[in-house]
């Protein structure tokens, strides 16, 4: 039976992060990976709420699962703190070289690698498009979280 830590950032009534998770299990499931037969999944939500994160964090690590999944940057930090040695696959991070998760994207090193949302070097490009779609536009805004930003 292997083993798998999944720590999400979200609620656990979340319709969206329900879709997810159900994605994932699907997806392994399609590998052959599944759940009670050959595989234990254990699942902690800490609702944004990054005390829960911590210590949810701790819980999984304890458990010594072969890969923990996790999602957002603070779910991913506090996993960070408590391990070194179980491989973290993380989803959904803006900065994972600012945060200290990885060295590079190419070459992450350590036990850290994933996927993110928002590579810095897009926005250059996003710009150009938007103004080839709407040539008029003179101001352009965006809405971040400053201290998870890929743009400082």
């Amino acid at each position: 039976m292997r083993r798998i830590g999944v720590l999400l950032g979200y609620a656990e009534d979340d319709p969206e992060a329900q879709l997810r998770l159900a994605a994932f299990t699907q997806a392994l499931a399609a590998l052959g990976w599944t759940e009670g037969r050959n595989l234990r999944i254990d699942i902690r939500w800490s609702a944004g709420d990054v005390d829960r994160a911590s210590r949810f964090a701790k819980e999984l690590v304890a458990l010594q699962p072969e890969v923990i999944l996790s999602n957002t940057t603070p779910v991913t930090a506090a996993l960070h703190r408590e391990t070194q040695n179980i491989p973290i696959v993380f989803l959904v991070v803006s900065d994972p070289i600012g945060s200290g998760f990885v060295e590079t994207l190419a070459r992450p090193g350590g036990n850290i690698t994933g996927f993110i949302n928002l590579e810095a070097s897009l926005v250059e490009k996003w710009l150009q498009l938007l103004k080839e779609i709407a040539p008029s536009v003179t101001r352009v805004a965006r809405n971040v979280q400053p201290r998870h930003s890929a743009f400082r």
